[in-house]
């Protein structure tokens, strides 16, 4: 991986050619929360179907998590500040304008990076998150105590059980996660959806109660599609094939 400063926090990142020369029209991802770039989008074969799709990719670690700079100030974990980091890697990699795909964490990343930067996004494309987007808290209450608990045998609640467990897989840093868990823990104002300008595409699994229902986003968002993932829950659904299906069809319609 290769390493920048995004107003001064060490940001690694991978900068991928496209595999064919017919677009090689450049994509961002953003992985979700205690995940990292790898687990995201190398392990579930996303890197793979987007550059034999002819795209350039560009994957990074979140602040505070996999190999990017650990902070400790839950300030440090705005979605205003993580959505930045987006826009300083495309200005360090010269990147005008890409698609933007996030998920579960990831996907509010980019949302706020499409409302911050309309000119910059050619599409907006969130997995993993539905109605969750726009409720009060973004996290899960007991997000942080539950990266911070010294055994994970004392947590009670079986999903926070679940992430610790996830965030431990991944050998996350637990209190930079914490941290972040604390600072990014406040849901969008649904009225902004309105302001996103890029055609959006939302994919999310029929089983995910972590991502909520996407459709209530359908009426907020203008040109947005919504796809659901059957069967599918919060983890499952990251590499499923109609997910990478909808996405190959939607970046293909998209203007």
């Amino acid at each position: 991986m290769e390493d920048f400063l995004s107003d001064g926090v060490g940001i690694s990142y991978l900068d991928f050619e496209p595999l064919t020369a017919d677009r090689h029209e450049p994509i961002v991802l953003i992985h979700g929360f205690a995940s990292t770039h790898a687990v995201n989008w190398l392990f579930t074969q996303w890197v793979k179907t987007l550059t034999e799709d002819g795209r350039r990719v560009v994957l990074f670690d979140n602040r505070g998590h996999g190999r990017s700079e650990k902070l400790y100030d839950p300030a440090a974990y705005s979605y205003d500040a993580m959505a930045g980091d987006v826009a300083r890697l495309m200005d360090h990699l010269s990147i005008e304008r890409a698609d933007i795909m996030g998920y579960s964490m990831g996907a509010r990343i980019a949302t706020y990076f499409a409302l911050a930067n309309p000119k910059r996004t050619r599409s907006l494309l969130l997995g993993g998150v539905g109605v969750s987007l726009i409720e009060r808290d973004a996290m899960a209450p007991g997000m942080a105590e539950a990266m911070e608990i010294e055994r994970i045998e004392d947590i009670d609640d079986p999903g926070l059980k679940i992430f610790r467990g996830f965030a431990e897989s991944t050998r996350s840093d637990l209190r930079a996660l914490a941290a972040c868990a604390r600072g990014c823990g406040r849901g969008l104002d649904p009225a902004a959806l309105s302001k996103i300008t890029a055609p959006t595409l939302v994919c999310v699994g029929t089983r995910d109660d972590v991502a909520g229902d996407p459709h209530p986003l359908a009426p907020l968002i203008p040109n947005v599609r919504i796809v659901d993932i059957p069967g599918r829950d919060h983890n499952r659904a990251v590499g499923d094939r109609i997910y990478k299906q909808a996405v190959l069809e939607f970046l293909a319609a998209r203007p």
